[in-house]
């Protein structure tokens, strides 16, 4: 969750900066787009994979996944590059986020769950 806060607080601050380095004002709204469907697109393939291979490794290739996005987009050249990175990194980001929320249900009791489910909604509802 840190990892994901920090990139989203940095990229949000020096986005314009490295937008107007990289000469491609017109996909802008692709940097962060790119983001954000990786993580929507492959959402139920993560849960299937963690219970086939393990919650453990599955969290750290998302940490692998994540850093070497991250690397990569510093490397960028061009626009197009910044956004497939873009998308490797969200990739990366949602596995942990999947391996987190994971790891929190096996470690609840089935009864502690349900309340912790129930709470979160009304929460969620109470903010809405």
């Amino acid at each position: 969750m840190l990892l994901a806060a920090l990139d989203q607080t940095i990229v949000s601050t020096a986005l314009p900066t490295i937008v107007v380095e990289l000469g491609g004002l017109e996909h802008i709204a692709w940097v962060v787009t790119a983001y954000l469907l990786a993580q929507t697109i492959v959402t139920p393939l993560y849960g299937k994979l963690g219970d086939l291979y393990g919650r453990k490794r599955m969290l750290q290739a998302a940490v692998v996944i994540f850093v070497v996005g991250s690397a990569l987009c510093g490397t960028s050249r061009d626009m197009l590059q910044l956004v497939l990175f873009r998308a490797l990194q969200g990739n990366g980001t949602l596995r942990s986020q999947a391996s987190r929320q994971s790891f929190a249900s096996s470690l609840s009791l089935s009864g502690s769950r349900e309340r912790a489910v129930k709470c979160r909604e009304s929460s969620r509802k109470a903010v809405s």
